[in-house]
């Protein structure tokens, strides 16, 4: 797998448009019209599809900002320096983990004010996580980050001699991560989507998510050379995985127990 030639993928107005914008920007309405889909064949008796075209904005917007904010908060060394660099999305820096918590935060309180079922909301927004994120890792691609260790395998990406963490200089292929999160997030929705086509209590999809991008994200962290922040040995984002895992299975320990 070869290094992209270019983070620009065109100029409008002597503008240049970066991939990476691109595919975020497919990845989120890819996201939505799998919700949307979803709702209409699975949903259209319990929610409304016109309260999720009100809520969807909602979610997004307050996403991105949390995705920027946990990422910066992260690296606040660097943008303390650099303050110019902290609204430069493009260059990349956007953090699942952070998007995850501000878009959940800002659709319970979406969902109270408009008095909406917030776990039956939270099942069917979920569903188009998995997918925004599987597209949304090809961004990484394109500006040469999120990529592993060393590697040998056929797949392995070429990444430009001064893209290359220091201790591995020498090396020319590596593990691409980004591509590994990307097919487990497939595998992801998958589940989730048998799961709702199955019947589930309120709130089974919603925590399983959590479950099963933990132990994806725990797995493809391991392989990564470009964690953001370490506490001791392990990445903030493996933390971040074990939390989100505990929370899932309390979720749905808590979810069954009240439906009995």
């Amino acid at each position: 797998m070869m290094h992209p030639p270019s983070t620009n993928s065109f100029e409008i107005f002597g503008m240049n448009i970066k991939f990476y914008g691109i595919v975020m920007s497919v990845a989120l309405i890819c996201a939505m019209c799998a919700i949307f889909f979803i709702t209409k064949k699975i949903y259209k008796n319990k929610i409304s599809f016109d309260f999720l075209l009100d809520l969807f904005p909602v979610v997004v917007i307050s996403g991105i900002l949390g995705a920027r904010l946990y990422y910066v908060l992260l690296n606040l060394p660097f943008y303390a320096v650099q303050p110019e660099e902290i609204f430069a999305i493009w260059h990349g820096g956007l953090s699942i983990h952070g998007a995850i918590i501000f878009g959940i935060i800002a659709g319970i309180i979406y969902c109270r004010i408009k008095k909406q079922n917030v776990l039956l909301c939270a099942d069917v927004c979920i569903l188009g996580l998995p997918i925004g994120q599987a597209i949304g890792r090809w961004g990484n691609f394109f500006n040469s980050e999120a990529f592993g260790t060393p590697t040998k395998l056929p797949w392995g990406l070429y990444v430009p001699e001064n893209l290359r963490p220091e201790q591995y200089a020498n090396f020319e292929f590596f593990h691409p991560t980004f591509l590994y999160e990307s097919i487990l997030n497939l595998v992801i929705f998958a589940v989730l989507l048998y799961l709702t086509k199955k019947g589930q209590k309120t709130g089974i999809i919603f925590f399983s998510y959590f479950i099963l991008y933990a132990i994806a994200r725990f797995l493809v962290e391991s392989l990564r050379v470009d964690s953001v922040l370490n506490i001791g040995i392990f990445p903030v984002a493996q933390i971040a995985s074990i939390l989100m895992f505990i929370i899932g299975i309390t979720g749905i320990l808590v979810t069954r127990k009240n439906a009995n």
